[in-house]
C-alpha cells in the first residue's frame, strides 16, 4: 500500500507517517520500481502501536526504546516493566500538577464579576498582580 492508505487506515497524516519513519519508529518501505513507498501490514500494525503509546502519553524516545525491546524475545519483561513504571510515576506528578493548575484558575476565574469592563476585571488584575510577584488585595491571601 502506498503512504496515503497506510495513512488513512491508521487514521493519521502523511506527514505523521513521514516523521516516525525520521524518528526511526517505523521502518523505511521498500520501494517499488517507480519510486512509490510500499508499506505492508507491518507498518501499519507498528503505527497502530506508536499511536496507541502516544495516546498513553508516553514519549517518542519510550516508544523507540520498547520496540528495541520488542524485537529481543530473549529480553526480561521487567525492563518494560522499568519503563511503563517509570512513565506512570511521571503521569502521576502531572496530574497533581494538573490539580494545582486547575485550583488557581478556579480561584482567577472566581475574581470574575460578569458585566464589568476589562478595566475593571478582577482576572487581569490578579495575574498582573501575579507576575509582579505581589498578592492581590482582591484575593486575600494571594
Amino acid at each position: 500500500m502506498r503512504i496515503g492508505e497506510l495513512a488513512r487506515k491508521a487514521g493519521v497524516d502523511v506527514q505523521t507517517v513521514r516523521y516516525y519513519e525520521r524518528a526511526g519508529l517505523l521502518e523505511a518501505p521498500a520501494r517499488t520500481g517507480s519510486g512509490y513507498r510500499a508499506y505492508g501490514p507491518q507498518h501499519l500494525e507498528r503505527l497502530n502501536f506508536v499511536r496507541h503509546c502516544r495516546s498513553l502519553d508516553m514519549p517518542l524516545a519510550e516508544i523507540r526504546r520498547l520496540i528495541e525491546l520488542s524485537r529481543d524475545q530473549r529480553v526480561s519483561c521487567e525492563q518494560v516493566d522499568a519503563l511503563v513504571r517509570a512513565h506512570l510515576e511521571r503521569v502521576r506528578t502531572k496530574r497533581i500538577a494538573l490539580q494545582s493548575l486547575e485550583r488557581q484558575l478556579a480561584t482567577l476565574s472566581a475574581q470574575c464579576a460578569s458585566g464589568h469592563r476589562v478595566a475593571d476585571c478582577g482576572i487581569l488584575e490578579e495575574l498582573i498582580h501575579a507576575a509582579h510577584g505581589e498578592a492581590c488585595a482582591c484575593h486575600p491571601g494571594g
